[in-house]
């Protein structure tokens, strides 16, 4: 089982930075316990490195105790229906074309309505994976129901740094 330290000590020199950050992103701030791993374990899953994913699981457990099953659920849930929504969004504001905007998505997404811990924590998460797959139209989208469910810019900010930082290390222990 590979722990965060592990993970940290595996990343060269070259990304001191990063395991520095890695540390600093998940003390404190803004987000709840709950906030800062289940989108830590929801943006190592869309960063797609298995030790980092590994890592995230054993600490988010570690730390959230009797808590982390539905947090955990709900990443991964969010992680997947981003990996399809950011691609589809994604290209609908790409292409630029109106006549892709009007046509009906088709695409189940019923998780979004079932989540297992609450509704604006679940949007925070999908925000910061939407952030790792650059889907400008799933940022504006989150943010404004997470804006709207009460929490505040602080918070967004926290969970994209967050994201960040899960994808620079995904990318340093893969170079």
């Amino acid at each position: 089982m590979a722990s965060l330290e592990v993970v940290r000590s595996e990343l060269a020199d070259a990304h001191k930075d990063t395991r520095l950050n890695l540390s600093a992103v998940l003390e404190g701030g803004s987000l709840t316990p709950e906030q800062r791993w289940g989108t830590a374990v929801a943006c190592a899953f869309a960063a797609r490195n298995e030790r980092l994913k590994e890592a995230m699981l054993n600490e988010a457990k570690q730390a959230l105790g009797d808590k982390a099953t539905p947090v955990i659920e709900d990443a991964r849930a969010a992680a997947s229906l981003m990996a399809m929504n950011n691609v589809f969004y994604r290209f609908r504001h790409m292409v630029g074309k109106e006549s892709y905007a009007t046509k009906r998505a088709g695409l189940r997404m019923n998780r979004l309505a079932q989540v297992l811990t609450n509704k604006v924590d679940f949007e925070l998460v999908c925000l910061a994976v939407s952030a790792i797959n650059g889907c400008e139209m799933c940022i504006q989208s989150h943010e404004k129901v997470v804006l709207e469910g009460g929490l505040s810019e602080e918070h967004v900010h926290d969970a994209v740094r967050i994201a960040s930082v899960i994808h620079a290390a995904a990318v340093g222990l893969e170079s």
